[in-house]
């Protein structure tokens, strides 16, 4: 059997790092904010070249509250991908604001530039890029259109832990950037977590009282927050995985090679990369006509595999109310309907790899 993921690995090669990281959180007693949080915040702003980065639950807090400090809130609209995880938009219903759907470039599955300035209007407040698959968006035209248009970038980072765009990581090209430590991320908690990044000190002072009920002082509420703070005993194993975060994602970038150069002549669609982009591969995704029928195949042959993601947002029950119907947004409509996630983390063996491509290669 070979597992879509393996989410004890990772435990296992840093088993004494991250049993000390956890025993010091519990000798210390502290078990809210304090000095863990605070390090692992210094820690992670530093890695990706940011001037603050503020720790939060998880990756849909961070991008509820990254949307509420840009001042998002009813009757506002936010430009967001048509086919993502549905968080991305819910954040924006969070605020009471309207998503709006952007087709994705065909090629990079990441939302399209060229569409989005004929969507933008009096309304718009935020462009919401996600870096899908781990793999950047085209930051430099889509930065380009908010300066043009007076409004702002969050980027959603949830997949892209140490990806590059144009030689720089990810964490501060825009006005601010959404991060998840959901346990299967490229940097991933035990539990839930999440994190923003900006360089403005404005942004992080917002998020810093609105994550903590409104408060930056006990029992003095500013403003009307939330209950939203990074666990000191997730912070502290975040930081072990750190330390080793880049290490990993060159193992990871192996195994895309690996796929890349077997799977050339199967007849898969294969990710494709810009020259500008140095994807963090959290996932390897690939298409076929008859993705359903594969992943039968690959079952019965104990492998595992995964749909990101089967329903596209604007046909979820969630988003009925918005009246879409099928047909709208046909490509991200063909991505949920042909699209399929092989095997991919910095755990998984060389040897595993290539029974992967073998079985595609014979049933593909």
């Amino acid at each position: 059997m070979i597992q879509f993921l393996d989410l004890k690995a990772p435990y296992q090669e840093l088993k004494t790092e991250i049993d000390e990281a956890i025993s010091r959180v519990i000798q210390s007693g502290w078990f809210i904010g304090g000095a863990e949080v605070d390090q692992f915040e210094e820690d992670f702003a530093a890695y990706c070249g940011a001037n603050h980065a503020v720790g939060v639950a998880n990756g849909l807090d961070a991008l509820h509250l990254s949307l509420r400090a840009l001042g998002v809130g009813a009757g506002d609209e936010v430009i967001v991908p048509s086919n993502t995880y549905i968080a991305t938009w819910l954040a924006v219903s969070q605020c009471g604001a309207k998503p709006v759907p952007v087709e994705p470039d065909a090629r990079t599955y990441n939302i399209d530039p060229a569409r989005i300035e004929a969507a933008i209007t009096s309304r718009t407040k935020v462009i919401l890029p996600v870096h899908l698959y781990g793999q950047p968006a085209n930051m430099d035209p889509i930065l380009e259109i908010a300066g043009r248009s007076g409004v702002k970038v969050l980027e959603d980072a949830a997949q892209a832990h140490g990806a590059r765009y144009k030689g720089k990581r990810l964490g501060a090209h825009g006005d601010v950037v959404a991060w998840s430590f959901y346990p299967g991320k490229n940097l991933g908690a035990m539990g839930d977590g999440g994190a923003v990044t900006t360089n403005d000190p404005q942004i992080a002072d917002r998020i810093r009282v609105l994550r903590n009920y409104g408060s930056r002082v006990k029992y003095v509420n500013e403003v009307q927050g939330f209950n939203s703070r990074l666990d000191p005993l997730q912070a502290a194993i975040l930081r072990v995985k750190l330390a080793y975060l880049d290490e990993w994602n060159l193992r990871r970038r192996a195994v895309a090679a690996q796929y890349q150069n077997g799977l050339s002549k199967c007849g898969l669609g294969l990710p494709y990369v810009p020259d500008w982009a140095e994807p963090a591969w959290h996932l390897y995704v690939v298409q076929h006509p008859q993705r359903d029928v594969l992943i039968r195949q690959m079952s019965e042959a104990g492998i595992g595999t995964m749909i990101h993601y089967p329903i596209p947002p604007h046909l979820q029950q969630a988003y009925s109310s918005e009246g879409y119907a099928r047909g709208d947004f046909p490509l991200a409509e063909e991505i949920a309907g042909k699209f399929l996630s092989l095997p991919v983390s910095p755990h998984l063996l060389s040897h595993d790899v290539e029974t992967v491509i073998d079985k595609l290669l014979r049933v593909g």
